[in-house]
């Protein structure tokens, strides 16, 4: 078999489709359909289902992209042995991260990789919905992504790689001349009836702002539902409502007053995500290695 028409296949069931597949594999839909086919007519089964409009992998399609995970580790793992007999790693590496975790650690991270001789970091921002973080390993090699502190972990299975990097307390942030500005801590009962700035649904932040409403008894007042952190901080410093912000991001900041939350988990966790074969590269591991080490100095690990 084809390593690369395993590799479409796989693509394809990450994706959803062909013609997600297609932009990622830069290839034409064509390409990837006449691959898959080609692949199906070799192993004598279906491979693949139409869904409406879409399409997806059928029981034999899954087994195989499966077995093309194992084909694709093994020759990243054929490709490190040779290159550890290179002086040092060399290559380019591609990071995304959610948009307040690009403010956390890519300048510092960037600056780290300099340092190293031949690894080049491109980076890039996606802010997606926690369910779309796993896709993205099929463009990247390295996802910084970010959960609820409480939620449930990563779908991708054994395809996926999942690395800790810390934890991160959200805070409540409320105007500087708040009521609750001068406390030490706050609960949930302390914020019932209070307006909200929230992010939209799909996202660990507001995952946390709807356990701190069920602890307080009553569902939290949204008045704005904002996604970049920095207009949210803008918003609560002008006094129009109060809301959750990560405190290593955000702390050190003058315009908003952060204050601890007790009584329910608030918090998020930041992960890196990757493909089992892309984690095999030498120069992916170098800069993973970076990576967590800046997590563990930022307060957590």
């Amino acid at each position: 078999m084809d390593p690369r028409a395993l590799e479409t296949l796989r693509t394809v069931g990450s994706q959803g489709g062909v013609t997600a597949a297609a932009a990622v594999l830069h290839l034409t839909p064509s390409a990837v359909s006449q691959q898959v086919a080609q692949l199906q007519r070799e192993v004598g089964v279906p491979l693949t289902a139409r869904v409406g409009r879409g399409l997806r992998l059928t029981p034999a399609g899954d087994a195989l992209a499966a077995a093309a995970v194992d084909v694709a580790v093994a020759l990243e793992r054929a490709r490190a042995a040779c290159d550890e007999f290179l002086a040092r790693p060399q290559g380019v590496v591609r990071v995304s991260a959610f948009q307040s975790g690009a403010q956390l650690l890519l300048p510092a991270l960037l600056t780290r990789v300099a340092a190293i001789d031949g690894i080049t970091l491109e980076c890039t921002d996606e802010d997606v919905a926690q369910d779309d973080f796993v896709a993205l390993t099929d463009r990247m090699d390295v996802v910084v992504a970010h959960r609820p502190d409480a939620g449930v972990g990563w779908a991708g299975g054994a395809a996926v790689r999942v690395v800790p990097l810390l934890r991160e307390p959200l805070d409540v942030a409320v105007p500087l001349d708040h009521p609750l500005a001068d406390r030490t801590q706050v609960r949930p009962e302390d914020l019932r009836d209070l307006p909200w700035i929230a992010v939209r649904e799909g996202f660990p932040v507001a995952t946390v702002l709807g356990a701190v409403g069920a602890r307080s008894g009553a569902a939290p007042r949204i008045v704005h539902r904002v996604n970049d952190f920095h207009v949210v901080e803008a918003l609560v410093a002008a006094g129009h409502g109060v809301s959750l912000l990560p405190r290593y991001t955000f702390g050190g900041g003058a315009r908003v007053r952060l204050v601890p939350l007790v009584g329910v988990r608030a918090g998020r966790r930041i992960d890196a995500l990757l493909r089992r074969d892309r984690a095999e590269r030498l120069v992916v591991r170098r800069v993973l290695d970076e990576l967590r080490a800046l997590a563990e100095q930022i307060g957590g690990g």
